[in-house]
Formats: structure tokens, sequence, C-alpha cells
């Protein structure tokens, strides 16, 4: 969301909200809103989409400071899609799980 500015010798930063503007657009075309039935049975309202964009906004009257604060903040709230394990709970996690297979041959 931060980009850093072009031509200046000190990279000013600041935030883009094109992109959730991008999406907001992009979530009431036809291709999306049958997409979203197809898949979901209902029609998406886009609201997601809106609240990003506000968010987005109200960043920008904010000083880089907190911007800065409130984005780490968000990461660090954020649960990884990928639980990290050691070489001992990977395997046997493994051997739980799909230990029986070797056991089939």
């Amino acid at each position: 969301m931060i980009t850093s500015g072009k031509g200046s010798s000190t990279a000013t930063e600041r935030v883009s909200c094109t992109k959730y503007f991008d999406a907001l657009g992009f979530c009431y075309t036809p291709v999306h809103q049958m997409q979203q039935y197809y898949r979901m049975g209902s029609f998406d309202n886009c609201y997601d989409k809106w609240n990003d964009l506000f968010d987005c906004f109200s960043l920008k009257t904010k000083s880089l400071s907190e911007v800065q604060e409130i984005l780490e903040a968000r990461e660090k709230g954020k649960t990884h899609i990928w639980s990290f394990r050691t070489v001992e709970e990977a395997s046997a996690n493994w051997n739980d799980k799909f230990g029986h297979l070797n056991n089939e041959q």
C-alpha cells in the first residue's frame, strides 16, 4: 500500500488507494457478479471492497509514522497460512496422517 515517490532525492512515501478503487469497480462488473453467483449462489454486495477503500482513505489522512505503525500491527495480527514445524514435528505429523500407506505395499 505504501509506494516510493519517484523523481526526488529523498524517497517520499505515500499511500496509494488505486488498487482498492479498481477492485471496487471490478466488483460491480457483470463478470464478477456472475462468478460470485455461480460459486456462492448469491451476488456480491462489495461490502469488503468499500471497507478496504475507506480504510485506505483514512490512512491517507494520517502521518507516515502512524501509517507504518498501523500497517505493521496489521501484519503482526494476521495469521500465517502455513504452520511451521521442526523436522521431528513434521515427521511425526506425516506418519500420523500418511504412515498407513507404507504398510499397504
